[in-house]
């Protein structure tokens, strides 16, 4: 997720000139300025900040005035003595554990004395459901990672980073616009060459994401002259963010480590997070808790298919759950592969031959079902392809059409799903839905996206916050609202009515504007001042209510000019 840092301007000039933001983003993410916040886990969150999730382990008590990294070699030691025969047969386990090839490559200081560190360590520990939640989720991937990690010849507690980043879901999505288990938002992530399409997106490929992801982690690192912490921080806020602060301490003669650094608040907690991770992994008894068996042998195999291919053929070919092909292949928006390629599907290791084999004996003309399609009155692409549940785009390179014009009985072939669309249950369409209909407080509207309409102007007729209105849309505030686009909306509104007209809302002059924390300033103050809701401020801008704003902070407002100072 991903918040903009502002350079210091002038509010009054922004609102003079009109423009609708203060930075312009570089193109390049090494100089990039930008947070990227974390999308983690945000049930578990909720549930931690609201006190109901208390579920720390208990083990075998030992001598509590042995340290906790001591208690495991403790515990080891009198294992050893009490079934050495065990304990040997344990050992060659473990060179076959993943978790022990993990443990050999970690290269960072997991001793660092530092309180961040200390406090996401006894979250940690005191949680092991979270803990057992993310290593069910990354057992798909963990072992690839760990491969890509060790050719690159960087730390191995690089491979645990999109614990921090997604806690490991492949379809987490950010309110900064961010996507996949490495949390790549839309220009970092074309940087690297992760396309996006009405088919797809890369961001979620597993193997694309996986190889841009550490690419930038190793430019990162080559840049802060091998300090992996900094690396890590860069790839949290950009290296411009970075760089900054280590100039400011340079020139008040302070040091230039991380753990120096004025750096922005998701950052500073960021690296910590990582490191109190790796030494849960690293001796995981020593903190009450187990971790699952897990292999040192690959989970999945990269399968060439030639050409575009149905997911649920895709599934039945190869003898597994269809719900196992999009977890494996989550960069699959619908209901088949990207028509343009890779054509290559991952399935699990030990159903690879098995898939080949069944693939080239499959006709080549039948991996895609074909409607055979003949235009009637009022058609247009555009009405045909959301009949089929396609693009006027796809149409056209299928049916190899110039222009959208199209004429009455003109047949058009048109690629559609071999199943209905409840048996592509993890695909773009599916998930929204599901998310769409989940319950919430407040009267369920359904609203049809109008020209003109802003995130802002919807919400505040709702009484609710632009991130909750694109929250329950599976989108982002940063996304475009599409004309035609059908939203839910949970109104805290006794009665809701239809938002203001375009005509009303022309009148309006809402503009994205850059403020700076002043010193005594506060949420409900700056709120009062422009005339603007202090849970859009704290939405906006990722805020925690209960916390002071610190002088010099950014913030980002979005203020009807007329009613500002």
């Amino acid at each position: 997720m991903s918040v903009n840092r502002f350079s210091l301007l002038l509010l009054a000039s922004a609102l003079s000139t009109g423009c609708s933001t203060f930075s312009t983003p570089t193109a390049d993410p090494l100089e990039s300025q930008k947070v990227t916040v974390a999308t983690g886990d945000e049930d578990l969150k909720n549930a931690v900040e609201s006190g109901k999730a208390s579920d720390a382990a208990s083990d075998d008590p030992l001598d509590e005035a042995i340290a906790p990294e001591l208690q495991a070699t403790a515990r080891d030691a009198r294992e050893r003595l009490d079934n050495p025969k065990q304990q040997a047969d344990d050992d060659a386990e473990k060179e076959r554990d993943l978790w022990n090839r993990l443990r050999q490559g970690f290269a960072l200081n997991h001793d660092v004395d530092n309180e961040r560190v200390r406090d996401q360590l006894n979250w940690y520990a005191s949680h092991p459901k979270y803990i057992n939640r993310v290593v069910d989720r990354g057992s798909r991937y963990l072992h690839y990672i760990l491969n890509e990690t060790e050719k690159r010849g960087l730390p191995a507690e690089f491979a645990l980073l999109p614990v921090v980043e997604s806690a490991f879901d492949p379809f987490a999505y950010s309110h900064g616009r961010a996507a996949g288990i490495w949390q790549f938002i839309p220009s970092t992530g074309k940087y690297f060459g992760l396309t996006q399409s009405w088919w797809h997106d890369d961001r979620r490929d597993i193997i694309a994401a996986t190889d841009a992801a550490l690419r930038y982690l190793e430019r990162l690192t080559e840049r802060f002259d091998g300090d992996y912490t900094l690396a890590l921080a860069a790839y949290n806020s950009g290296g411009g963010t970075v760089s900054s602060a280590m100039r400011r301490n340079r020139k008040a003669n302070r040091a230039t480590d991380f753990w120096s650094l004025q750096l922005p608040r998701e950052t500073r907690h960021y690296v910590p997070k990582l490191i109190a991770l790796a030494k849960i992994f690293d001796k995981p008894e020593a903190y009450g808790i187990t971790l699952p068996p897990m292999k040192d042998t690959p989970y999945f195999e990269v399968v060439e298919t030639g050409s575009q291919l149905d997911l649920a053929q895709a599934a039945e070919l190869a003898g597994v759950d269809i719900d196992e092909i999009y977890l494996l292949n989550p960069s699959y928006n619908r209901w088949a592969t990207n028509p343009d390629g890779p054509h290559r599907l991952l399935v699990p290791v030990e159903k690879a031959e098995g898939f080949r084999t069944a693939l080239a004996n499959f006709p080549v003309d039948q991996r895609v079902s074909w409607q055979n399609y003949s235009v009637r009155s009022g058609d247009s692409l555009i009405t045909i392809a959301r009949k089929f549940n396609t693009t006027p785009s796809v149409i056209q390179q299928v049916n190899k059409l110039n222009s959208d014009l199209i004429r009455i009985g003109q047949r058009l072939l048109i690629p559609s799903a071999s199943r209905g669309s409840d048996a592509y249950a993890l695909s773009a369409a599916q998930r929204l839905e599901r998310k769409q209909e989940r319950k919430r407080d407040g009267n369920k509207v359904r609203y049809t996206v109008r020209r003109g309409d802003t995130f802002w102007d919807i919400a505040r007729e709702h009484r609710v916050s632009v991130r909750e209105v694109a929250a329950w849309n599976g989108m982002a505030p940063g996304d475009p609202l599409i004309p035609g686009k059908e939203l839910v909306i949970w109104s805290k509104t006794s009665q809701p009515t239809v938002v203001a007209s375009n005509s009303a809302r022309g009148k309006a002059m809402v503009r994205k504007v850059g403020y700076r924390v002043r010193k005594g300033d506060s949420l409900y103050a700056i709120a009062n001042r422009f005339s603007v809701n202090v849970n859009d401020i704290a939405s906006w801008n990722d805020l925690n209510k209960s916390r002071y704003l610190q002088p010099g902070q950014s913030l980002v407002l979005y203020v009807d000019i007329r009613n500002s100072p």
